[in-house]
């Protein structure tokens, strides 16, 4: 995998930007899942990868696997969620909001950082987490 240099010291990386790789590198993991179980139907492939990608749902697997996090993960974490990033979600409270920012920042900070089994494994724990609520 190719892994773009941003900065040699991801701290010196805005949460903001963390929070955008990581948001995409998210969305991408999350449509391979939804294409694997859905495969055919994009109506159904859609509507699912929005409801993995909401804020709400990021917010509700990080609130499970924030005991999980090494320390450099919680600071990475703690980062994106107390920024101030200039968009809010319409379909998010803003504490939910917030807790997504966070968690896209660690996805971020770990595909930048070629973290790709921890990476991997957020990701997958994230997944059943959402899917255990059917």
């Amino acid at each position: 995998m190719i892994i773009p240099f941003i900065a040699s010291d991801l701290r010196e990386v805005s949460p903001g930007v963390l929070a955008y790789i990581g948001d995409s590198v998210y969305e991408l993991y999350a449509r391979c899942h939804v294409a694997s179980r859905f495969a055919g139907n994009s109506n159904k492939m859609h509507k699912k990868t929005v409801s993995y990608v909401s804020a709400v749902s990021q917010a509700k697997a990080m609130r499970a696997l924030e005991p999980e996090l090494d320390e450099d993960e919680e600071a990475f974490f703690r980062r994106g969620r107390n920024s101030n990033p200039h968009t809010s979600s319409k379909n998010a409270n803003p504490a939910d909001y917030m807790y997504a920012t966070g968690y896209e920042a660690l996805i971020g900070f770990l595909f930048l950082d070629n973290r790709g089994t921890r990476l991997e494994y957020i990701i997958n724990k994230t997944f059943e987490i959402l899917d255990s609520e059917g």
